[in-house]
């Protein structure tokens, strides 16, 4: 009886321990998602102005691109 008790008591605390380790890792894991589609919005928000701007004013794309590369106006 003893030795159940206390293979219960361990099996208990395993379930306990893995639900809160899961539990933060999922938590983690939401956050990193939410942050990489927030990325990926923005980035296709400024990769759609960098082309209105290339299609409309070539002149200045090209600038803004050489100003982002580090080379002089």
């Amino acid at each position: 009886m003893r030795m159940a008790a206390s293979l219960l008591v361990v099996i208990l605390v395993g379930y306990v321990a893995l639900k809160v380790v899961f539990g933060l890792a999922g938590g983690v894991i939401g956050v990193l998602l939410s942050l990489a589609f927030l990325a990926l919005k923005v980035l296709l928000v400024v990769g759609l102005i960098y082309w209105l701007l290339s299609v409309f004013s070539p002149e200045t794309a090209k600038k803004m691109k050489d100003s982002f590369r580090g080379q002089s106006l």
